[in-house]
């Protein structure tokens, strides 16, 4: 019976690879094309928004683990309330991410104020059915009662900030989505030890969608993930953490991100034009990459300019790996805390 389960997986992947296949044709045919930021003279030619086919795929293979759990298993219990609300979150910040991505494209996007109060929108359906686990334990102080403190304030807390933070490391071919692949891998292998199977399923689900995405997303790119697909990993992300309650490990590999975040805020200090700055990197003739700023505002930043005082050409393939090391850290990290 398990093995039939992992029929929701195949679904996943074979649903978002087919899909993505006919979504980078059409958007070729539409001109819905937008510019390889990291490639020397910005060509306009790589279709966007591939985040819609992924969440699509994502939740046809949860609806056929669920579809598979009703009928094939006879479970009709509280576990198929807690999918659906996950589902929910999912879908919902995923058209907060589309809305803001073909925004982007002709009135600037969403501001980010706008994106924080519909991400904490979105965490709504985990919050009216009470997920999670009210008792968290807390370093130095230990297992701590929060009531409805948790529900009410740090369930729309920790949705809109994995939402909302996913976003600023992003901007290189293969990056976010190869990132969520290592963090929902190793959130789901911590769910199934946790004794919450049907959880690490789900973001197996997501971890199959992301690698037939990321076939067509590695460098040279075909199609880019858009808002659509940063903002719903990083509410899958927040989503298994508190429905696992392992919210201390989510954070230690969520840690990247959190600097992303801080060196980010800098940034815009620090420029003082009003707007973010970027993670790209500034394309050269030969092939590679220079700092854009001068200065590191991002570990895209500080990649290129660690990587290139041990080699003459840093590219783009150099900043993604080297951020997925550093990823890969955290995670073993987190893994020796468990």
């Amino acid at each position: 019976m398990v093995s039939i389960l992992f029929l929701a997986i195949i679904v996943s992947f074979v649903a978002t690879y087919f899909g993505l296949v006919g979504w980078i044709k059409k958007c070729k045919n539409l001109d819905l094309l937008w510019e390889d930021m990291n490639k020397f003279g910005k060509p306009k030619n790589v279709a966007g928004s591939g985040g819609i086919v992924v969440i699509i795929g994502f939740v046809l293979g949860v609806l056929t683990y669920i579809a598979l759990r009703t009928f094939a298993m006879g479970q009709t219990d509280g576990i198929n309330v807690e999918i659906f609300a996950l589902l929910a979150v999912i879908l919902i910040v995923g058209f907060m991410g589309t809305v803001d991505d073909f925004l982007d494209k002709y009135k600037g996007g969403l501001s980010q104020w706008i994106r924080i109060v519909l991400a904490f929108v979105a965490s709504i359906p985990l919050v009216v059915i009470n997920a999670g686990h009210d008792s968290i334990s807390i370093p130095f102080i230990g297992l701590v009662n929060l009531g409805l403190i948790y529900p009410i304030i740090l369930i729309p807390l920790g949705i809109a900030a994995t939402t909302t933070v996913y976003n600023f490391l992003a901007g290189f071919n293969g990056l976010e989505a190869g990132l969520g692949m290592m963090i929902l891998t190793f959130l789901s292998y911590v769910a199934y030890v946790h004794d919450a199977a049907w959880l690490a399923l789900i973001g197996l689900c997501m971890v199959v969608a992301l690698f037939a995405f990321w076939l067509f997303n590695k460098n040279p790119a075909q199609v880019f993930p858009g808002n659509t697909l940063t903002s719903a990993v990083g509410a899958l992300i927040g989503g298994m953490a508190i429905l696992g309650n392992f919210e201390k490990v989510a954070v230690i590999v969520f840690i990247p991100f959190i600097i992303e975040m801080i060196l980010k805020i800098r940034g815009k200090i620090e420029l003082n034009n009003g707007k973010w700055p970027h993670s790209f990197g500034e394309p050269q003739k030969d092939g590679g990459l220079k700092l854009k700023y001068g200065k590191v505002y991002g570990l895209t930043h500080f990649s290129i300019w660690f990587l290139s005082k041990l080699k003459r050409k840093v590219t783009e393939n150099d900043v993604v790996y080297f951020i997925y090391i550093i990823e890969i850290l955290f995670i073993l990290t987190a893994f020796l805390m468990l």
